[in-house]
């Protein structure tokens, strides 16, 4: 998506062409700052390259770190049962035009997963994405994230905050490079996947133990 208003005040400027000049060279001094970054990355660190910065992420609080266990769980199970394709989280680097992203959790699908290699470690825009809000990841989570993963064609994107238990699901209209309002699904309600296909879960399963493997055993009847 073009912003056309941007554009036309820069052109109505008497140093239009010096500004592009400026801009290209930010860019190209982002490209090299990015190259740096893929070579000090590590499996150890878990980073992101947003908008020309890196952004180093904190040790997650238990209740982050349980509703990305829970959660997974049921994918994971769910999708190698009835062979959908993969999905991964924590340190499943997807590589976009401008940023690097690694995302609680991701999936892809079977087409998809066909095509990688097994010594790949920059991958493209998943089918379905999933963060858990954290104090200091929430802003991105909400605002750059959401938006580049709209422009990127990711269909469906799930926000879950584990303070609140509570999910937002978004959708992304057809032939659309912005997200449906997000749904709200509360602790108790049930939450259905658009893009995987069958996937059906009450939010409690995201949260809470028992509800989770009861789940589970549900998926493998």
């Amino acid at each position: 998506m073009h912003d056309t208003s941007l554009i036309n005040r820069i052109l109505k400027r008497s140093d239009a062409a010096l500004q592009l000049q400026y801009f290209q060279q930010a860019m190209k001094e982002e490209n090299h700052r990015r190259k740096e970054f893929y070579e000090w990355i590590t499996e150890e660190v878990k980073a992101e390259f947003i908008n020309g910065e890196i952004v180093i992420h904190s040790p997650v609080k238990k209740r982050h770190w349980d509703a990305n266990t829970l959660l997974s769980r049921l994918l994971s199970c769910y999708i190698d049962h009835h062979e959908l394709g993969s999905i991964g989280y924590e340190k499943v680097m997807i590589s976009l035009t401008r940023n690097d992203y690694e995302p609680d959790i991701v999936f892809f699908s079977k087409e998809k997963v066909d095509t990688f290699t097994e010594d790949q470690v920059l991958f493209p825009a998943p089918d379905f994405i999933v963060e858990i809000l954290s104090p200091k990841t929430a802003k991105h989570d909400k605002t750059v994230k959401k938006d580049d993963y709209a422009l990127h064609g990711v269909p469906e994107y799930w926000i879950i905050d584990p303070v609140k238990q509570k999910v937002a699901q978004y959708l992304l209209p057809t032939s659309s490079k912005s997200y449906f309002p997000p749904k709200v699904h509360q602790y108790g309600e049930t939450i259905k996947s658009k893009v995987i296909e069958g996937f059906e879960i009450n939010v409690t399963a995201i949260f809470d133990k028992a509800t989770n493997l009861k789940a589970l055993k549900s998926f493998i009847k």
